[in-house]
């Protein structure tokens, strides 16, 4: 295994997809784990850049790319979050979890039983390091590519993803907190989300099927013969496995 104490899992895609909801579970479900929020990683509200004359959250250049880079090797070093840095996106409500306790319970159990009392994870020797982000693989974000190790994808369908967007009631910023101002999902969010995507997919539609190259080009792993509406259950069994490999493959 390569020298680090954390191995980093990217788990994206768009906005209000579950990503939040299925980074926690897995945190619950596999020991020594952590979540890093690419939300926390945000500039002020001054810096963001603008779109359709609104503030634009949903871009990279409202991320402090370099920050996060400098904020990823650390963690790989040092399987904690750097001492500047201060998680606000735990402080959001997500919702109600669509998974039962009882598959949560089940998928644990599995879990216990497939990593050996001597793995690096059990022992502290290694860390696991959800990355959630709305935006972690395409090119606008290539200086913490190298610091991925696992790259998940979900997706989801435009009704879906506005439908759950509009049900929140917002996020805790540097300044305090931000609402969507009516029509956000439709103005910045969705067609944002598709800009950055269009790459992933067969002539662009992010609502249909993957271009299988460009996913093995970057290594990204997504769930594969289903359409774009996903019950976040089996996704949860699917990404539980997906870690699994991802743990054996880094001690060859």
């Amino acid at each position: 295994m390569t020298e680090r104490k954390s191995l980093i899992v990217g788990i994206s895609g768009c906005s209000s997809c579950g990503k939040t909801t299925l980074a926690r579970i897995l945190r619950d479900v596999f020991p020594n784990t952590f979540i890093l929020h690419q939300d926390d990683f945000y500039k002020e509200e001054k810096d963001l850049p603008k779109k359709n004359g609104l503030l634009d959250w949903d871009c990279a250049g409202a991320i402090d790319v370099p920050g996060m880079a400098e904020s990823l090797a650390y963690i790989r070093q040092n399987a904690a979050f750097p001492p500047h840095l201060e998680s606000k996106e735990d402080q959001n409500s997500i919702g109600e979890c669509p998974v039962s306790d009882s598959a949560i319970a089940a998928l644990k159990s599995s879990v216990d039983s497939s990593i050996p009392a001597d793995h690096p994870l059990r022992t502290g020797a290694l860390s696991l390091c959800l990355l959630d982000g709305f935006l972690l693989y395409p090119p606008s974000m290539s200086p913490i590519h190298p610091y991925l190790d696992i790259k998940i994808f979900l997706r989801t369908t435009y009704e879906k993803a506005k439908m759950r967007r509009e049900r929140r009631d917002g996020y805790v910023t540097i300044e305090g907190f931000w609402s969507d101002p009516p029509g956000y999902v439709d103005k910045i969010v969705w067609p944002n989300y598709v800009e950055e995507h269009a790459w992933m997919f067969e002539n662009g539609d992010v609502e249909r099927d993957f271009k299988e190259d460009a996913l093995a080009k970057e290594n990204i792993r997504v769930e594969k013969g289903l359409d774009a509406d996903r019950d976040l259950e089996s996704t949860l069994n699917w990404a539980a496995d997906v870690v699994l490999d991802g743990l054996k493959k880094s001690q060859v």
